[in-house]
């Protein structure tokens, strides 16, 4: 597993060291600007910094990351203002395709089916409280126990407006009939939760929504601080009807059943690139359809964040330092696609 910390100032240090001489052949897009964008949720913002850093090896002008929601960029990006990013979620970003697929397509994936969303509540209220769903929240000692802001519901932790997930909770909000039992926080989904880690620090029962990879479930661990719980029954958000067996998994970590019935359906994380851009530049689409991260090093670098250290571009570079040898595999499938 990827680890950073002190070993970083070294790691790039011989990562310079040791570098090979630059040679015109390693720069197949030397002067072929990329305008690169990123999510507002920043537990994606280390692969765009991986992502751009292997781009300006193979002499690609890669602009700083623009922040952008979710609609903003599949428009953006259909058109051309802006070339990619690399923080797609399918099929949770389904909804935006026909926005996005006159003139943008996906190409690779960070990482397969390994994203997941659920809810997730503390294990010892999930233990003390014999919660298994959503519906045992309109039990009145569990409202009770759940309500920080004594308004009579529990609080919720989800997602701010103008992210995909927000859409799906909303949904579920009506599905189950919560809107009399849980109270849902929209603010900064950040601040929110290290509000709720520090509640929990307290002893203080929480219940969240989260998505992987993020750094709550390296916060709070999994089967042992939380657990994820079910949904009553599955129902989708329009754009993932006729997906619903997809919404029930076999051997979640730290779910109180096995098979778990999440209600949403594992993401692949993927780039999301400007088809005109893609046709002329082969060698971004055997890089992208070569290059990969695993999630428990995404986990690992949000886990810093959290803790302060927002230095992103060092943790890309050394993590890309201790990949080197994969990482010039993937350089080198990339620049094979220029020659050819």
């Amino acid at each position: 597993m990827f680890r950073l910390g002190k070993t970083l100032t070294a790691i790039g240090a011989l990562a310079l060291a040791t570098a090979a001489p630059v040679m015109a052949q390693d720069r197949p897009g030397e002067g072929v600007k990329i305008t690169m964008a990123q999510p507002t949720w920043d537990t994606g913002w280390f692969q765009t910094a991986i992502y751009s850093q292997m781009l300006r090896e193979l002499g690609y002008d890669v602009s700083e990351p623009m922040t952008l929601d979710n609609p903003a960029f599949y428009q953006a990006v259909a058109f051309g203002d802006v070339t990619m990013w690399v923080d797609g979620w399918f099929p949770g970003h389904d909804t935006y395709r026909s926005t996005f697929e006159q003139g943008a397509e996906i190409v690779g994936a960070i990482a397969k089916g390994g994203a997941l969303q659920g809810y997730l509540v503390d294990k010892a209220s999930a233990d003390e409280f014999d919660i298994k769903t959503l519906d045992d929240f309109k039990r009145p000692e569990v409202r009770e126990a759940f309500d920080r802001n004594g308004d009579g519901k529990a609080d919720l932790v989800g997602c701010p407006p103008g992210w995909a997930c927000e859409q799906n909770i909303e949904h579920h909000m009506d599905a189950y009939s919560l809107r009399d039992d849980v109270n849902l926080i929209s603010a900064n989904y950040s601040a929110a939760m290290a509000d709720a880690v520090a509640a929990y620090g307290n002893g203080e029962p929480i219940l969240f929504y989260t998505w992987t990879p993020n750094w709550t479930v390296d916060e709070l661990k999994l089967g042992e601080d939380v657990v994820w719980i079910q949904v009553p029954f599955v129902d989708l958000v329009e754009s993932e009807k006729g997906l619903e067996d997809a919404a029930t998994m076999a051997g979640v970590e730290g779910c109180v059943a096995d098979p778990c019935q999440l209600g949403y359906i594992a993401n692949d994380i993927v780039p999301v690139v400007n088809s005109e851009f893609l046709a002329a530049n082969p060698v971004v689409k055997a890089l992208f359809e070569a290059a990969e991260i695993p999630l428990p090093d995404i986990y690992a670098q949000n886990a810093l964040m959290n803790e302060g250290d927002e230095n992103i571009a060092g943790h890309a570079d050394a993590w890309i330092a201790e990949h080197r040898d994969q990482v010039d595999g993937w350089l080198t499938a990339a620049r094979d696609a220029a020659a050819n």
